[in-house]
């Protein structure tokens, strides 16, 4: 049995699983067969994550996080967590391959999915600009045409963000008018660098090695139009990856999980949550790095209080402090 487990692999992830690791907790990571190392390995260069005066490729930056976990103690696994026993004082961890993994505490760190709009380039320019966050990448695009698609409240925030980079902002919405809120919308109509394309779909992305423009298709008449520029931003929502953690533990009205106050701990003794799963509204690498040393930190202070004769029935002791 082991002390912590840690279900994901991103910046909450890893961080959790390094601060675990020195505070000699052994944790087990369990970083999906196929999304390791989370959104971050779809994207390029990493200018905005603390300590990288240069930049970091995205891949660079989750490829050094795994190795500081593991140069601590932590143990990664490449495989997916298809089901969770999360009540009790020992917690279960079911993976793909049939290997079942008890731990006395559970750091859930799974992240969010970007919703995307199913084209066949969408995933071959990821990075080459395309993109699902304007903070991340806005700046790659100063003095250039960007298409943002999307009509709530976070694609006016994209869109009103790249202004202060981009030439002009097309902001491409299916429908007449936007689901944004009233301020949203009157900030975004008086800015002089955004234009509107009503009843507008995007029907494919064009590109070789970088984003060249977008088509078209009018929703009403279904006529077609090609609109050339360099990044396309996508924004259209965001789905937290909760689906293994329904039933068991509480969700907010964004459908995030609900944690108390401001640490991870979840309404289920032993079992604490980071990163974008529990955020709706910052998802930047860095908060998620941060919250996941909440959750490390979280999950020793629990440890330490259980009783001994439990904690004897996992690996390695319990640390007294975690290094500063």
């Amino acid at each position: 049995m082991r002390q912590v487990i840690v279900v994901g692999s991103g910046p909450a992830g890893y961080t959790a699983a390094i601060y675990a690791a020195r505070a000699r907790l052994a944790p087990l990571v369990v970083a999906s067969s196929v999304e390791f190392g989370g959104e971050l390995m779809k994207t390029t260069e990493v200018e905005n994550f603390p300590g990288f005066a240069d930049g970091i490729q995205g891949p660079e930056l989750m490829t050094n996080m795994q190795r500081q976990a593991e140069r601590f103690g932590a143990e990664v696994v490449y495989d997916d967590v298809v089901r969770l026993e999360l009540e009790g004082p020992v917690k279960r961890v079911h993976l793909g391959n049939g290997d079942v993994h008890e731990a006395l505490t559970v750091i859930y760190a799974t992240g969010s999915a970007y919703r995307t709009l199913g084209l066949a380039d969408e995933t071959r320019l990821s990075g080459y600009g395309v993109s699902w966050c304007a903070t991340c990448d806005g700046a790659f695009f100063r003095d250039k045409q960007v298409a943002v698609v999307g009509g709530g409240d976070s694609a006016m925030e994209e869109a009103t963000f790249l202004t202060r980079f981009a030439d002009t902002v097309h902001v491409i919405h299916r429908k007449d008018t936007l689901r944004a809120s009233a301020a949203m919308q009157e900030r975004a109509h008086a800015d002089p660098k955004i234009r509107f394309h009503w009843n507008k779909e995007v029907a494919r992305i064009h590109g070789g090695d970088l984003v060249t423009g977008i088509g078209l298709v009018d929703s009403v008449d279904g006529s077609e139009t090609a609109l050339d520029l360099s990044g396309v931003f996508i924004a259209i929502g965001a789905d937290p990856r909760t689906h293994l953690v329904h039933g068991q533990l509480e969700l907010t009205p964004e459908g995030t999980i609900a944690v108390a106050g401001r640490s991870s701990r979840t309404n289920l003794p032993g079992v604490f949550a980071a990163g974008d799963v529990i955020d709706p509204t910052y998802k930047q690498a860095a908060t998620a790095a941060g919250s996941g040393v909440v959750a490390a930190l979280d999950a020793e202070h629990y440890l330490a209080a259980l009783p001994a004769q439990l904690r004897a029935g996992a690996v390695h002791p319990v640390a007294e402090t975690v290094d500063a």
